[in-house]
This record gives structure tokens, C-alpha cells and sequence, in this order.
């Protein structure tokens, strides 16, 4: 009898504690594939996402060049060929806003994830003008100093090549502060302008448009085996940014429904980001850089053009209220965790964000 009550007590606390079963010495942690990485927690983002530790994944942290030859990617080989490359390291620490006790915590990587929430406040979008996630990564990692969070490929695979933690150089004066995305899109142009258009898009013979990669790419690196991309809108897109008329083709539905449910998630765990893109006071899109004072105070989404006056990305294409919008809904309706069982398991209670579930309320743009 005793023994009974014994099984019966440790079963009520188990339930009481949100475990079902007792996890065991080697027992594997499932992943979904959905995850990103923040300070070392594992949140769900319900889309595809490659981390820089999974296979295929794309790494900022190495040294190394990732597509040159193996024997010739070390640093002192790297620096040697490639004259850009300055310094091994390709991201740095968010510091701007720290005490010097903070700093000295976190400096070895001891971010938690309350501290980062109070740091974090803006998610820069960038297209890459590569066409896709692996150029982009190859140009950022082996010719040129810089890193960003994400990268978001054509068929809307989301790749992390760094925890969100660290600070990434793709933004400038925002980098503190910010997170970053770089889209897989060939980018905008003047109208009577040189462009790549004719490489990368072609129509067929009812006039529907479709992504072609050339040929010297390959299939691109993309997840999704013959992926035929279309952009959202068949016909090129014409808009002003920085004052300047440009032309665009749209990003692929694949891209957008990704992106979407990323900027949820981002907004859910980080309180300070607002679901919002810079607008006047008519509610309408800003298309050019902020003012710096704007800037300063300005916490939501925002793209590289809205930081530095000499970009126009994500360009005129780029639909700000779908992903925007979508987003909101997704806060909105969304009830199920955000955390994963081993995120959730060492979480701090009285961290914001922690309610369980996306229920931060959707901002006017």
C-alpha cells in the first residue's frame, strides 16, 4: 500500500510539473526543423529553418571560407587570396547599451535571454542581389567581412548562421540593436537601367513568369528539389525609394509565407520589436532613410533603406502589409507554444515573453 501511494504521489507530481515522462541518461531531444536559436533557447517559428549546426546549414562562426578549396580556406590562406577579407571574424558582440558589468557577462557568450530582450528592437529585411541563400553566403563568409542572422532562399527555407545573440554586421548604426534577414531576390533597378532581369526571369509562352537560375549556379542550393519559383506578382514592380525610380521583381508566395511566420515569432519573443514598418502620418509607407532621431527611437521592422541613405532594399516590390499583416494575424490568433520542451524547461518565469504563447497585440503600422 505504501509503495502504491508512493507511485500514485510521484505520478501527481510529474503532472504537476508539465511531464509526462521521465527523460532518460542519452535519451535524444527531438527537433521539429522550425526551430531558431535566441541566446541559446530553441523557439518555434512553424516554417522550415537550417541552423548553422544542422547538415547543409550555413555557418558565420567559422573562420574558415566555406566554398573555397579545403586545403587553401584557413585564415592565413584567406586573407592572403582574398584582399577584402580584413579579419577572421564576421560578427561581433552587442555592447551599445550595456553596463560594464554587463559586458563583462556576457563577453565569453553568457547571454540570457531577458538581458537580449531588453537589447533587441529592430529586424532589418535586406534583399541579397545573389539570387540565392547560397551566393549570399559565399559572398558574405568568403570575400567579404560581413554576417547576418538569417538568410531566406527562394523556395522559403530559412537558414540561422548565427544565435541571435550575437551582433551581426549588416546594418551599420542599427547592428546593436538589431536582427537581420537577407531575401533571396536579384534586387531593383532604374527603368532604363542595366539589370539581370533577362538571366534570372523568363515568361512562357501564356506570358507566366518563372525564376530561372543559370546554369553556372547549378540548382542554387535549393532544399526543395525541383523547385520551380515564381515571383508573387507576374509583372515587374516600378516604385520610388530613396526618391529614386526603380524596378523590381516580386518575391516568391514561398518567401513570403516564411518571412511571415519568422517576423511573428521574432515579435513574440522580443517585446520591445514591434509588429509594425515605418509610416507617415497617414499611415502609408515610408520610402526613404529616417531621420536620425527617427531612427533612434524607432522599434519594429524596418528594411536596410529606412538605416542608410545609399540602399534601396528591400526595394519598391517588397509587400510591407502581407508580411506585416500576416504577422499580426499570427500573434492574434496564435495559441500554441512558442517555446520547445527544452526551451520551456529553463525558461525564467518572470522574463517577458514567456506567457506561453504569441499573444503580444498587434501595433497600427
Amino acid at each position: 500500500m505504501k509503495v502504491k501511494c508512493l507511485l500514485i504521489g510521484l505520478a501527481g507530481v510529474l503532472l504537476a510539473s508539465g511531464c509526462s515522462t521521465v527523460t532518460s541518461v542519452g535519451q535524444l531531444e527531438p527537433r521539429r526543423g522550425d526551430e531558431i536559436v535566441v541566446a541559446g533557447q530553441f523557439f518555434h517559428t512553424g516554417t522550415r529553418v537550417v541552423l548553422w549546426m544542422d547538415s547543409g546549414g550555413y555557418d558565420a562562426y567559422r573562420v574558415e571560407r566555406r566554398f573555397a578549396p579545403l586545403e587553401k580556406s584557413d585564415w592565413s590562406n584567406s586573407c592572403a587570396e582574398v584582399k577584402t577579407l580584413k579579419t577572421p571574424n564576421r560578427y561581433g558582440l552587442r555592447q551599445k547599451s550595456l553596463t560594464p558589468e554587463q559586458m563583462e557577462k556576457v563577453r565569453g557568450g553568457g547571454w540570457d535571454l531577458p538581458l537580449l530582450q531588453r537589447v533587441v528592437d529592430q529586424f532589418v529585411m535586406h534583399f541579397d542581389v545573389c539570387g540565392t541563400s547560397r551566393t549570399c553566403f559565399k559572398v558574405l563568409q568568403d570575400e567579404r567581412d560581413l554576417s547576418v542572422h538569417f538568410m531566406l532562399d527562394l523556395d522559403g527555407t530559412i537558414y540561422q548562421t548565427l544565435d541571435l545573440k550575437e551582433r551581426g554586421w549588416h546594418a551599420t548604426t542599427s547592428n546593436d540593436r538589431s536582427i537581420g534577414v537577407e531575401i533571396a531576390n536579384m534586387g531593383a533597378y532604374p527603368p532604363a537601367g542595366n539589370n539581370p532581369f533577362a538571366q534570372w526571369y523568363q515568361a512562357d509562352a501564356g506570358g507566366t513568369v518563372s525564376i530561372t537560375i543559370p546554369k553556372r549556379f547549378g540548382d542554387g542550393g535549393q532544399r526543395t528539389k525541383n523547385f520551380a519559383g515564381r515571383p508573387a506578382r507576374n509583372e515587374p514592380v516600378r516604385g520610388v525609394i530613396q526618391g529614386e525610380d526603380l524596378v523590381q521583381y516580386d518575391f516568391t508566395p514561398e518567401q513570403y509565407e516564411a518571412l511571415t511566420r519568422l517576423t511573428a515569432a521574432l515579435c513574440a519573443v522580443f517585446p520591445k520589436l514591434e509588429c509594425r514598418y515605418p509610416a507617415d502620418a497617414a499611415g502609408q509607407l515610408v520610402p526613404h532613410a529616417l531621420a536620425a532621431g527617427e531612427l533612434e527611437h524607432y522599434q519594429g521592422v524596418l528594411g536596410h533603406y529606412h538605416i542608410q541613405t545609399n540602399k534601396n532594399d528591400p526595394g519598391p516590390a517588397f509587400d510591407w502589409e502581407r508580411v506585416i499583416g500576416g504577422a499580426r494575424k499570427i500573434l492574434n490568433q496564435n495559441s500554441a507554444p512558442l517555446l520547445s520542451p527544452r526551451a520551456a524547461g529553463n525558461r525564467n518565469p518572470s522574463s517577458p515573453g514567456y506567457s506561453g504563447g504569441a499573444t503580444k497585440k498587434s501595433t497600427t503600422p
